[in-house]
């Protein structure tokens, strides 16, 4: 590795059989990682993931929370073991799971059955009873994206604002039609679903919170690009039965409601200048595609069916 291996190996003394570890007795892997520096440790015959948090993130994740969620997740039988964590800097190592393959969405596309295993994972989170601190609102974490913003050298999108009034009636909607809330991942981002060809495991619990589980749904068909027939694969597994068209209504809904959201995301990203990808082309790009979305003759006839 190229990185100082300081932090992970001052991280390290804090895990259980790590005691006074140094970096000769290691091996550091950097893994993927879009805000934060990730690095499978392998060393006094154990597997560890150890996290350290990307600058600036501070401001806008809460580590306690994280910390909280991640353990309850790891109790809902979907996650990781955390052997550590550190609330204060955000430092966590957690168990390494044996025989994955990181998910991106050409595995999605290319691994028979991931997105009916996906879809299983999620239902089980969702049903597994567990309470997540913080509750992840849409529209309030829009505006508090935009707070954010507003301290930062940045310039939104052309149409933003209009895209986000324009998204007004779909925050009335969803109101309207509530659904118990459920311990969510809230970014199901391909790389935070690790396959082992019978299980699907999910990592990373920055932004989780209590949600309307659907949102888990139709980020992660966005994430991975998923065409109809994998929806309907991820669909079916989650229900355990084919949707209706409220339901189907509904993960289409948050399908464009993620892509407003993460745009912002991303320029709060491409402000702090982040370098891990063009983050500027990341954030249009879900612009548009919100856009798109949002402009189609579909859009309405999901819109009545959630209504009905």
């Amino acid at each position: 590795m190229t990185d100082d291996p300081t932090p992970v190996i001052d991280a390290l003394q804090n895990a259980p059989g790590f005691e006074g570890v140094t970096a000769s007795e290691v091996t550091l892997t950097r893994q993927g990682g879009l805000t934060n520096l990730v690095y499978l440790v392998e060393g006094r015959d154990q597997r560890v993931i150890v996290r350290i948090p990307g600058a600036g993130t501070e401001a806008y994740i809460d580590r306690a929370v994280e910390v909280h969620n991640a353990r309850a997740a790891h109790a809902a039988g979907v996650a990781p073991e955390v052997l550590w964590a550190d609330a204060g800097s955000g430092v966590m190592i957690t168990r390494a799971i044996e025989g994955i393959t990181t998910m991106t969405p050409e595995g999605f596309g290319s691994r028979k059955g991931s997105a009916a295993r996906a879809g299983a994972a999620l239902a089980k989170l969702h049903g597994s009873g567990e309470t997540f601190q913080f509750r992840f609102e849409l529209f309030a974490m829009i505006d508090d994206y935009l707070k954010v913003l507003s301290t930062k050298d940045v310039t939104l999108p052309e149409g933003y604002h209009d895209i986000v009034a324009a998204a007004q009636p779909v925050k009335t909607l969803l109101a309207e039609t509530e659904v118990p809330l459920a311990p969510c991942h809230c970014d199901p981002l391909c790389e935070n679903f690790l396959d082992d060809g019978d299980t699907m495991w999910i990592v990373d619990w920055e932004y989780s919170g209590m949600n309307d589980p659907l949102w888990d749904v139709g980020d992660l068909s966005v994430e991975a690009g998923m065409d109809a027939a994998q929806d309907a694969e991820l669909m079916r597994a989650y229900f355990g039965r084919a949707p209706t068209e409220a339901e189907t209504g509904r993960m289409v809904i948050y399908k464009a409601m993620c892509d407003l959201l993460w745009t912002l995301w991303g320029l709060i990203q491409h402000a702090d200048g982040n370098t891990a990808e063009d983050f500027w082309a990341y954030a249009t790009g879900r612009f548009d595609r919100c856009k798109a979305l949002m402009n189609s003759p579909e859009w309405d006839a999901h819109l009545q069916a959630l209504r009905r």
